[in-house]
């Protein structure tokens, strides 16, 4: 087994010129600020790691695992043609909130919408990075570019403050195949914000999860059920 520590500063140095554009529409602070560069990590990964790397599995860590984390790295093997990453559903409707306008002018969409049919957001906590096939994607690499970040943003009235988790979720209303969506089991996100804020009519279409679960999530500081 072998560790190698990455120094947070050197990262930040070689992703700020790639991920700045995005950060004024993706990030909580007003501009860009270096140090948030970092919450873009996922999304120019392939452009920072060596070529050697191929895949990595992202995660945050405020996880708990209840399968070993080798079962995840099959769900590679699942991704689709020309599918790039691999991330599960976000289970709040914190999108059906970001999306608002462009829902009010398009009511038949279903961006923001709940699952099975519909699309509400992807949630970065357990992230696959084919970095290989994110390198050879060119459709992938264009929607880094400053100028298609600013037309989409623009299409969608999109303002958000999630990092990755938003530019991912953007796009994906726009382009799913570039997603595979991990089943709602490897990320069992547990936060019940947006139940107490409006939505709890709906919550509990995008809070449900059937099947056994592989990892919990505790975000927003939500304690995971012991053993």
């Amino acid at each position: 087994c072998q560790v190698i520590v990455h120094d947070v500063n050197e990262l930040t140095e070689k992703l700020f010129p790639i991920v700045k554009a995005m950060q004024k529409h993706f990030s909580a602070g007003s501009g860009t600020y270096y140090s948030d560069s970092i919450f873009f990590l996922s999304v120019a990964m392939h452009r920072i790691m060596p070529k050697e790397i191929t895949r990595i599995i992202q995660v945050d860590l405020d996880l708990k695992y209840k399968t070993n984390i080798r079962d995840l790295f099959d769900e590679f093997d699942n991704f689709p043609e020309g599918a790039v990453i691999g991330i599960a559903r976000e289970m709040q409707p914190v999108y059906r909130h970001t999306f608002w306008q462009y829902r009010r002018e398009n009511p038949q969409t279903k961006v923001g919408e709940p699952p099975p049919d519909g699309l509400p957001g992807f949630n970065s906590g357990v992230l696959l990075l084919n970095l290989e096939a994110m390198r050879q994607s060119k459709l992938y690499n264009q929607l880094l570019e400053p100028t298609m970040v600013q037309k989409l943003t623009e299409k969608y009235h999109f303002k958000g403050h999630l990092g990755d988790q938003d530019f991912f979720t953007m796009v994906g209303m726009e382009h799913p195949e570039l997603f595979h969506v991990l089943d709602c089991t490897w990320n069992r996100q547990l936060c019940t914000w947006w139940r107490d804020h409006g939505y709890s009519d709906v919550f509990d279409q995008y809070f449900q999860c059937e099947g056994e679960v592989k990892i919990y999530h505790g975000n927003c500081n939500t304690p995971i059920p012991e053993d």
